[in-house]
């Protein structure tokens, strides 16, 4: 269950970027010597190596994932960036099924109203982290009706949680 978590837009673009950075220089070293290698190995002196060259690269594009995936991703020097992907996903979650939130929302359904709320401040929260306050801008009017709406349901609006079970409760709605 993901749960949106207070953060800096400043902190967290500015450490994104560090992260960022550290993994592309990772792929460009094991890019570069992977390639490398390969070529000494395998390729022709003076010939077309650009299928060893390749190789090379996929290779350390492999490695780096691995890398990151399997030793960086739990560390907390990577906790921005594994933390703005998660949010990421699960507004992607939320919006896979947008159609039928909608639905529910349109009939009063509880699961899709929080659904929904969570959506808002997870996509609001997006948008302050990634600087793109144009686009919330335009949700503004559509995020505060729904607030309203909930307060009239007696719907808390502190929906800070993705809890799986709405996703699932609000497939019934077409």
């Amino acid at each position: 269950m993901f749960e949106i978590q207070p953060m800096s837009p400043e902190r967290y673009r500015k450490e994104t970027r560090t992260i960022t950075l550290a993994i592309l220089a990772i792929f460009v070293l094991l890019g570069l010597t992977s390639a490398t290698v390969a070529v000494k190995l395998f390729g022709e002196p003076g010939g077309d190596n650009f299928r060893w060259n390749l190789l090379g690269v996929l290779t350390g594009l492999a490695a780096t994932v691995a890398i990151v995936r399997l030793k960086l991703w739990s560390t907390p020097w990577m906790a921005p960036a594994v933390y703005g992907w998660l949010l990421k996903r699960s507004l992607m979650r939320v919006t896979n099924q947008m159609h039928q939130v909608k639905a529910g929302v349109e009939a009063g359904d509880p699961a899709a109203m929080k659904l929904l709320r969570f959506y808002h401040l997870g996509a609001t929260q997006m948008f302050q982290l990634d600087g793109n306050l144009t686009e919330l801008s335009q949700m503004v009017r559509e995020i505060d009706q729904h607030r309203e709406a909930m307060e009239a349901q007696g719907l808390d609006i502190e929906q800070s949680r993705l809890d799986p079970s709405w996703l699932e409760a609000v497939k019934r709605f077409k």
